[in-house]
């Protein structure tokens, strides 16, 4: 890694030294089923509720409100499939946004083959939704509103606590993507009437592979998933152990000095958006220009193609991204991107930096004479 400049931490995170230390005796000499009654059983047990009392100690819920899954989108799928089949007969309606990461969309385009009926809410040029908008979607017959926490491509923070407070007025359950939110902001889902949220571990410096999904007690939601009736008959499969115990010290860690990783993180985003502005014309900024991610900068360079970009910057040791890890490699042009209004030419020039604790002024230095270069 050390000729490597890293500007991807929206796509993933190295794991921690420390998170890594926690996680290998899971691997070897305490490798219980955690199903087991004997002490190995036993130990392994007692390391995934210690992990899942630390998510629930940063999210402020209870530790019996905490799932575990594989990842960020099997707790999507979970969340938005779970609770639209456990109260079908309430109604067959949900609401989301036209920006949701795939894993919410596509969930939603499976529940529209099935019959349920979806409204995809409209964003202004900031990626903001329109909570006039949104509370004239409701309907009679409307169950759920999913919308995410931060958007992953251009970072905007959208306006959690009024859609919470609109969900419980009219007595709707509250879904949120806080795949991006979750290590980089502080969330508490009983002041922000969150009734359901997703999370995965590798976005704040935790293994891939591992997720974990909050649904408040008192819920129903339907397993997606048969087998065995591990946790709490939710989501069968033997846990995995090494993995969960990562997640756990992984979200302790990103929330013991949040506030001082965010202030880095915003210096670094303004001293990159500062240098670009100072050194390359004909750009646009995309997303909200402060209501956004600390270390999310997604910025349209209109006289450079946002492939050749991306190829040009490996070939100096620079990690980016056009947007989505998940939607690389299709051709298209980031839904994101076209939902807030620009062309598929713009959309298509788009570089989004996202920086983390590893990164400097001076890595920013290095790729802004690399970027000019594509002048």
């Amino acid at each position: 890694m050390n000729n490597i400049k890293y500007f991807d931490h929206a796509a993933t995170t190295y794991v921690k030294e420390e998170v890594l230390k926690e996680m290998i005796p899971y691997f070897g000499i305490e490798f219980g089923n955690p199903s087991s009654v004997y002490s190995i059983g036993r130990k392994a047990k007692r390391a995934i509720e210690e992990a899942r009392h630390k998510v629930a100690k940063v999210l402020n819920s209870k530790s019996d409100e905490i799932y575990f899954t594989s990842c960020g989108s099997e707790s999507d799928n979970l969340a938005i499939k779970g609770i639209a089949y456990a109260h079908k007969s309430k109604g067959k309606h949900l609401i989301t946004t036209k920006i949701e990461h795939h894993a919410v969309l596509n969930t939603c385009k499976t529940l529209e083959k099935q019959g349920f009926d979806v409204t995809y809410l409209n964003v202004d040029e900031y990626g903001m939704i329109n909570l006039y908008e949104l509370e004239n979607a409701i309907r009679d017959d409307t169950i759920l509103i999913s919308v995410m926490f931060a958007n992953n491509e251009i970072g905007t923070i959208e306006p959690i606590n009024e859609i919470g407070k609109i969900a419980k007025a009219h007595n709707i359950y509250f879904h949120t993507d806080a795949v991006q939110a979750v290590g980089n902001l502080l969330i508490d889902v009983q002041e922000m009437n969150i009734d359901a949220l997703s999370l995965s571990a590798h976005k704040f410096y935790g293994p891939k592979g591992i997720g974990a999904l909050y649904v408040r007690n008192g819920i129903e939601f339907e397993k997606i998933q048969d087998g065995g009736h591990q946790e709490r008959d939710k989501r069968a499969g033997t846990e995995n152990v090494a993995e969960i115990v990562g997640l756990g010290k992984a979200i302790e860690l990103a929330y013991e000095d949040i506030n001082e990783y965010n202030k880095k993180l915003i210096e670094l985003r303004e001293y990159y958006i500062n240098q670009v502005e100072k050194n390359i014309s004909n750009i646009h900024i995309n997303g909200h220009r402060t209501n956004r991610l600390s270390g999310n900068a997604n910025i349209s360079f209109l006289d450079i193609d946002g492939e050749k970009i991306l190829f040009e910057l490996d070939k100096y040791g620079i990690c980016a991204s056009a947007g989505s890890a998940c939607n690389s490699g299709t051709g298209e042009p980031s839904h994101v991107l076209t939902a807030i209004g620009l062309s598929q030419e713009a959309a298509q020039t788009a570089l989004r930096i996202t920086f983390g604790e590893g990164n400097t002024k001076q890595d920013i230095d290095y790729l802004i004479d690399v970027l000019k270069k594509m002048k």
